[in-house]
């Protein structure tokens, strides 16, 4: 894998987020660390264009942020009668119909959702608060390694809203969803010891190690042949909505796969 000055492309630069590419392996940055990389519109839509961005050649993806906090959540002006200039107010929102809400929120979702393709892993470094939308961010990624320091919460409910940027279900498929229901509701913090033990994350480190850890897991990552990392994947990600036996098939059928490429009778 090349050093961290070796060939480095940068992609996009722009609205909070920056993405920078060096061969098989992509960083994504929010890099607003002044406003403890706080989210908009503006950020989300960057965001989603990263995901476009990406070469083919891509097969890892790490997400990081600067500064001391990974994402404090939504930008504060998002909940003021003024909102953020050029993008709708919650007042605004509602008063659209149920189409027009469902479209926005579809669109801000975006940003969210593509961590999850079958042909890339994805690692969230996680330090400091991710709270709410900076929660769910993390959510989005398969893998998750914590500092120490790192405070998750989900404080929508708390505001009278609910979680709405795709982090309910992967909450629920890492935790359950007893814990999942009672971390929306309380909007608690959950600390890194909670969040190994529970599953949220998958490993916890100091903080002046996270960059160092995540980058070997990256390179641990890179070191199978895509081609199993996606099928295993694809198998794993599968597997909550199949039977065992419906399981059982989708291993054989991904197996044999595996076996004609390796032999060369691939179609």
């Amino acid at each position: 894998m090349a050093s961290p000055d070796q060939d480095l492309a940068l992609a996009l630069d722009k609205d909070g987020v920056r993405l920078t590419v060096e061969d098989t392996l992509a960083t994504v940055t929010l890099t607003n660390p002044a406003k403890r990389n706080a989210q908009t519109p503006a950020l989300w839509r960057a965001l989603a264009e990263a995901g476009r961005l990406l070469p083919g050649s891509v097969r890892v993806v790490v997400l990081r942020g600067e500064g001391q906090s990974f994402s404090a959540g939504l930008d504060r002006r998002m909940f003021t009668p003024e909102g953020i200039e050029g993008e709708p107010t919650f007042v605004d929102l509602a008063r659209r119909d149920d189409a027009g809400i469902d479209a926005t929120i579809a669109e801000y979702q975006e940003a969210f959702t593509w961590w999850r393709r079958t042909d890339l892993v994805s690692i969230a470094a996680v330090q400091g608060h991710a709270i709410g939308a900076g929660f769910q961010l993390a959510l989005g990624c398969d893998l998750r390694v914590v500092a120490d320091d790192v405070q998750f919460a989900m404080r929508e409910t708390s505001l009278g809203l609910v979680p709405d940027l795709t982090g309910t279900h992967p909450l629920v498929g890492l935790v359950g969803y007893a814990r999942a229901l009672e971390i929306c509701v309380t909007g608690r913090f959950v600390g890194a010891e909670e969040a190994v033990a529970s599953g949220l994350a998958n490993l916890a480190v100091p903080a002046a190690d996270l960059d160092a850890t995540v980058r070997d897991l990256a390179a641990a990552l890179l070191a199978a042949p895509r081609d199993a990392v996606v099928e295993t994947k694809a198998l794993l990600r599968g597997a909550v909505d199949r039977t065992y036996d419906e399981q059982r098939t989708a291993e054989r059928a991904a197996q044999a796969r595996r076996l004609r490429d390796l032999a060369g009778l691939g179609e």
